[in-house]
């Protein structure tokens, strides 16, 4: 019988104690973390999200999580903590950091969706300074801004345990984006890291510059989210120089930027030459029939590496579509593959309906399905997606890296939200 203390008992104390109000949501997740783990010898992760879809809870507020920050500041067997989608503001980052000093188990945290400013990043990103168990941080959705992500990129130069970091919609501007893509430069641990949607008001791509500089030399991060940069085909240039010299990268998402099929040339020669990248994710850019041909050419003679393509809304007519079709039947390893959003015509329905039909691509790896009307082939849309991380999926509060595994199993469903 596990000796664990009782986390539900705790915390009733602890808001005696403090004089506060139970939250019905966190007693309900403490009392079936008690329930369900007595028995296990391996960490939990505490699931507090606050965007239930079946059952409506009261969120976690700033003075909610301070009882709780109390309660799981010894508790060495919880390992995960989701706090998204709640109300915590700076004030409760204040109790995140004091969580972090105090628990050394904790790996992953989740804080994406609150409302968590400029000073509670710094609180937060300075408790990292001297943490060493955090592998796993999710800030999306929090609006950190500028001065707030500068306090991570001064974080990334001096902790050497965070393997992942999600930067996202954090409106962060040129600044910080090239501190971080500087401090990664030299950063050994860091695995993975989403810059996705900062605030760019500059036409020179000057953070792709900088980012492409660390592809050069770092040698550890095998994903990388930079989506809706403003990427035009200068800067798709840039990172494909650093992609020849670059051996780890697997994973790089260009979704949502302004990259055109001469940019696509790029991209093109590098998975020719590159033999480390799995994941390409170009959906809405500007592809069109041009950018597919060049990357059904790679892919059907030179490329046997990449696994997973997404070139979802880019003004793909049938003559790419089919160009594409044509380059997994010689390239197997190429495995997934996302067009929905670009103009099929009735050749590109029945190309990809007879890849589906003859088991050449799976059904859950793309984003369409076959069907017929009056003995025509057409195309419908699947929920199936490009699962926005790869890389680490989060098991009973430990965060795992599968980058050491070659075979990417699909999810049908994003976990990104």
């Amino acid at each position: 019988m596990s000796d664990r203390p009782d986390l539900h008992q705790g915390y009733v104390q602890a808001c005696q104690n403090l004089g506060r109000p139970e939250n019905p949501f966190i007693a309900h997740v403490l009392q079936e973390a008690d329930k369900n783990d007595k028995m296990q010898t391996k960490g939990i992760t505490l699931k507090i999200a606050g965007n239930n879809r079946l059952v409506p809870v009261q969120r976690v507020t700033d003075d909610d999580l301070q009882v709780l920050a109390s309660v799981l500041g010894n508790a060495a067997f919880i390992t995960g903590l989701d706090l998204r989608y709640n109300l915590l503001t700076d004030a409760g980052a204040k109790h995140v950091a004091t969580l972090l000093q105090e628990n050394s188990s904790l790996r992953y945290l989740n804080l994406m969706f609150n409302d968590i400013g400029t000073s509670g990043a710094e609180l937060i990103a300075r408790a990292l300074h001297s943490n060493e168990a955090l592998v796993h941080l999710r800030m999306t959705g929090n609006k950190i801004g500028n001065k707030g992500g500068m306090f991570f990129a001064l974080m990334l130069q001096i902790n050497s345990a965070l393997e992942k970091l999600d930067l996202g919609d954090c409106d962060m501007g040129t600044q910080c984006l090239i501190e971080i893509a500087t401090a990664l430069t030299q950063n050994k641990s860091v695995k993975a890291v989403n810059l996705n949607r900062p605030f760019l008001y500059s036409q020179e791509e000057e953070t792709t510059v900088h980012v492409a500089l660390m592809l050069k030399n770092n040698n550890s991060l095998v994903e990388l989210h930079l989506c809706k940069h403003e990427m035009k085909n200068f800067g798709v240039e840039r990172l494909c120089e650093a992609l020849y010299e670059n051996s780890s990268l697997r994973y790089l998402d260009l979704s949502c930027n302004k990259i055109t099929s001469d940019g696509v040339k790029f991209l093109g020669e590098v998975l020719k030459r590159n033999q480390t990248l799995e994941i390409l994710d170009l959906h809405t850019n500007r592809l069109e029939d041009a950018g597919a041909i060049y990357l059904s050419e790679a892919l059907a003679l030179h490329n046997r590496t990449l696994q997973v393509l997404s070139v979802v809304s880019n003004n793909i007519s049938g003559k790419g579509l089919v160009a594409l079709s044509d380059a997994m039947k010689t390239n197997t390893e190429l495995s997934c593959i996302y067009i929905w959003g670009n103009k099929f015509d009735e050749a590109t329905c029945m190309a990809f309906s007879e890849l589906i039909q003859t088991g050449r691509l799976k059904p859950n790896c793309t984003d369409v399905e076959p069907y017929e009307v009056d003995g025509q082939a057409h195309l419908a849309e699947l929920s199936h997606g490009l699962q926005k991380h790869y890389y680490w999926t989060l098991s009973c509060g430990v965060v795992t890296d599968k980058a050491a595994n070659a075979s990417l199993a699909i999810a049908a469903v994003s976990e990104y939200l």
